[in-house]
């Protein structure tokens, strides 16, 4: 696509958005269901995944883990990006390879090590880039992906949380 042909996709929504702001909120949603053994089945919305415990956990492997899932979340949302900036500022990319890296710390997870953390401790993203662009295109395209990734900046800044759990007994909110 060529910038300008994006730029025509997009002007009309981000003039919307500036004339009526309240239009730009949109509530993202995702469901699952207990499946079999212990597992969750997520609507993606596309297909049905079935998430499980990771094969360090005591899982099959059968299963999507979704600490992989999370991984794969930032490197689709990373990638969308790159692309979108790259094409929005006419910087020319071939190709690129996106992937992330995270390291875990499973006694967390599983409760054998109360220092150690539960989750991820470190993530690596990184793009590598087949393209003829200038190192100060290239820094500017970097930054502006990470800059406008949602996935990235909702890891790097945390959302708010609400936490609340319903049941026939009633509504505990945490």
């Amino acid at each position: 696509m060529k910038p300008e042909e994006f730029k025509a996709l997009q002007n009309p929504i981000k003039e919307k958005y500036r004339s009526d702001p309240a239009t730009a909120l949109v509530t993202l949603r995702a469901s699952g269901r207990l499946g079999e053994g212990v597992t969750c089945k997520v609507d993606t919305g596309k297909a049905m995944i079935e998430a499980g415990l990771h094969p360090a956990s005591g899982g099959s492997g059968l299963s999507a883990c979704s600490g992989d899932m999370l991984l794969e979340s930032l490197v689709g949302c990373a990638g969308v990006t790159l692309s979108a900036v790259a094409t929005a500022l006419g910087i020319p990319v071939r190709d690129a390879t996106i992937s992330a890296e995270g390291d875990l710390d499973f006694r967390g997870t599983l409760g054998v090590a109360k220092d150690a953390r539960v989750g991820f401790k470190n993530i690596r993203l990184r793009f590598d880039v087949d393209s003829d662009a200038n190192q100060e295109q290239l820094a500017t395209l970097l930054r502006l992906t990470e800059r406008y990734c949602v996935v990235y900046q909702t890891l790097r800044q945390p959302a708010e949380f609400k936490v609340e759990m319903r049941s026939n007994m009633g509504t505990i909110v945490d």
